[in-house]
């Protein structure tokens, strides 16, 4: 099984993911692919996207999965360009994830198996959604920090969603196959919306609430939902709920 392991970038020139995985192909523009080399360590794998395709992460996620898928990679692993690590609950203490591609494998032939087409990780360490009895879900969202795609199901990153692109994979991934796989062991370890650059170039409460509107009017106020309880700024939570008419778990 071919694995290829893969980072956009964007106006973040030291990528925090090469300390723990110094073989991920990190994409960046053309213009910045000079200063993204100086930045990282020496025989740091930086690719320069097609002449276009940044400025919208969407776009490069697409980018990614069709260049790579096109050149016979079986597993596409998208990940965000600051992951400290992936780490996992044993009893009542953290690990860390030390043979990646190893643990990328175990779960992509296991999502083979279950015929499922995209995978990922619990979406925070905290203790409380481990979920030990529930070792498996296969209708909860799965974040854009860690995504792997097992074969190519012909589904792509709506580009007109560049902030809420994972809700919409995710929906689009089990109205396509019935289901997704997240392993609730593992989680991942990121700096979501602290740093400048990526997203963050074009994240503000107004896009955000754009964005929001935009998944609604796509999927439907019943499939997704504000979270009225959850924190937010100026009382807006933008990260919604989505509750999937597919029967699983």
């Amino acid at each position: 099984m071919k694995v290829s392991i893969n980072c956009p970038s964007y106006k973040r020139p030291v990528v925090e993911t090469l300390d723990y995985l110094p073989n991920c192909k990190v994409w960046v523009d053309g213009s910045e692919f000079d200063i993204y080399k100086e930045s990282n360590p020496p025989g740091s794998l930086v690719v320069a996207c097609s002449e276009g395709v940044q400025g919208n992460v969407c776009r490069v996620r697409n980018h990614i999965l069709d260049v790579e898928f096109g050149n016979g990679y079986d597993v596409v692993v998208i990940i965000d360009d600051d992951m400290k690590e992936m780490g996992y609950w044993e009893g009542l203490e953290k690990h860390r994830v030390e043979n990646f591609e190893r643990f990328i494998i175990r779960y992509s032939v296991l999502a083979q198996d279950w015929g499922v087409n995209l995978w990922g990780v619990n979406v925070n360490d905290d203790k409380i959604v481990y979920r030990e009895y529930t070792p498996f879900s296969t209708t909860s969202y799965v974040g854009s920090p860690f995504q792997a795609f097992v074969g190519d199901g012909g589904l792509r990153y709506d580009e007109r969603l560049p902030l809420k692109e994972d809700y919409d994979m995710t929906l689009q991934q089990v109205m396509k196959f019935g289901k997704v796989l997240r392993v609730n062991k593992y989680y991942y370890d990121v700096k979501q919306s602290q740093q400048t650059g990526g997203c963050a170039t074009y994240r503000n409460l107004r896009r955000e609430k754009e964005q929001f509107d935009l998944l609604v009017k796509k999927w439907g106020s019943e499939i997704v939902k504000r979270d009225k309880g959850g924190k937010g700024v100026q009382g807006f939570d933008y990260n919604p709920i989505i509750s999937i008419p597919v029967k699983g778990v």
